[in-house]
């Protein structure tokens, strides 16, 4: 597939995921909904990797690998379903547009990476500006949405800690190797969730809607959607492929307000502008100014 189309699909696929939850939510219970959606993703895994002859590892580092890919599958999916409940597709598109800057901060700790330069401490806190204007009005709203955005901000934490956990393990395997792997440790972690806190099993009450967002993420958000991100991770340079972070908000907060009917308030809007501006600061900005330097100097 050329990357320009893998491009593409990840950034319709990251766009229309928060959505998606919401729909695959509104008759089905919540832990129901995401473990349909991973059995579904791991059943065609198997298919592919039996299809495709690839070899799944299964010894120490690649077990640890896959609990670190697990944690954010589980962590991230499970705490995003149940914020879906109340918060709104577009404010957890935008809240999960910052993993980035809370992986940047977390890869300092683990990774023992640099600390953030002083034009990344501007953005992230620009970006931290931006959301709590965001959840202004929501927060006033009352307890419920209060519980979905501690939710969605925790999914994140996971997201964000996985990707970070899993630059621990050097290991050069296939990418669905690994999303397989993955999806073998969490689905059960989603059943067992499932039993726990709902445990009903009532198809006839499902709707038509639910059932096919549940069959659009299983087969493109849980699997090909990673595939195409890790092909164009392969690639094209990290700084093209964190311009998806900045694109994705501005649909999923679109398709939320045209097709959910979902609330489009100016401090949205407001704070959503002044989030992108400060991820975008956070991903180009130190680059900018380097260039910037480099072409006084030459004019100098």
């Amino acid at each position: 597939m050329p990357v320009k189309v893998s491009y593409f699909f990840v950034v319709l696929i990251w766009s229309t995921t928060p959505l998606g939850i919401v729909w695959s939510s509104d008759s089905i219970p919540p832990t129901m909904s995401v473990f349909l959606r991973m059995l579904i993703a791991l059943v065609l895994g198997a298919f592919v990797m039996a299809i495709a002859n690839i070899r799944l590892p299964w010894h120490g580092r690649a077990i640890k690998l896959y609990a670190y890919s697990a944690l954010g599958i589980y962590g991230g999916m499970m705490l995003s379903y149940f914020a879906a409940q109340s918060v709104p597709s577009g404010v957890i598109s935008l809240v999960f547009g910052l993993a980035p800057i809370l992986s940047g901060l977390l890869a300092q700790r683990i990774l023992n990476e640099a600390k953030f330069s002083k034009v990344k401490v501007i953005a992230l806190m620009l970006s931290v500006c931006g959301l709590a204007l965001v959840c202004k009005d929501q927060l006033a709203g009352g307890s419920v949405f209060n519980v979905g955005l501690l939710c969605v901000l925790a999914a994140v934490c996971f997201f964000s800690l996985s990707g970070v956990m899993v630059k621990t393990v050097k290991l050069a395997i296939h990418p669905m190797a690994t999303t397989f792997g993955a999806l073998i440790i969490a689905t059960p972690l989603f059943f067992i969730t499932w039993l726990l806190v709902d445990g009903t099993f009532a198809p006839s009450g499902w709707s038509h809607r639910a059932i096919a967002s549940i069959l659009y993420l299983g087969v493109f958000g849980s699997l090909l959607g990673f595939l195409a991100y890790f092909h164009v991770l392969q690639k094209l340079e990290a700084s093209t492929v964190a311009l998806i972070t900045l694109i994705t908000p501005g649909f999923a907060i679109a398709l939320g307000t045209l097709l959910n009917n979902e609330p489009l308030s100016l401090s949205l809007i407001i704070g959503a502008v002044i989030i992108v501006t400060g991820l975008g600061l956070f991903q180009f900005g130190d680059k900018l100014l380097k260039s910037k330097k480099r072409s006084a100097l030459r004019y100098d």
